[in-house]
């Protein structure tokens, strides 16, 4: 039976931790977290979390595995995409990988940037 996209991403969000925007900012401010952008590399250069990390969705068990400084199992890692889909799947990962304390951001980079929270965005050079 085929499954819609829709429906897979909200089985993955019933078996992860989806907090607020003002419990992500706490970790995001505290840079103890490892704070992971699952968009891809376009997205990332558009605006993204202060610290964020970008490995998108699509690499994500291939880059964890070639990465030993990410490995980190214990550490908190806070997972987020634009919206909140890419980053529930990504959380399922994360701990099917054996990470114990992964959490993801409700309503994603787009709830994060409209709350008016702040952003890292690309140099743009007007020369």
């Amino acid at each position: 039976m085929f499954i819609p996209a829709h429906e897979f991403v909200q089985k993955a969000k019933s078996g992860i931790c989806e907090i607020s925007l003002e419990d992500a900012e706490k970790i995001v401010v505290s840079k103890a977290s490892l704070v992971l952008d699952v968009r891809e590399p376009g997205e990332f250069q558009e605006g993204h979390l202060l610290g964020a990390v970008n490995i998108p969705r699509g690499m994500l068990e291939f880059v964890l595995s070639a990465q030993p400084e990410l490995q980190d199992t214990s550490k908190e890692v806070l997972v987020y995409c634009k919206t909140g889909g890419r980053a529930a799947l990504a959380a399922i990962s994360l701990q099917a990988m054996g990470f114990e304390n992964v959490k993801s951001i409700a309503g994603g980079y787009d709830g994060w940037h409209a709350s008016g929270r702040m952003v890292a965005l690309p140099n743009i050079s007007f020369d």
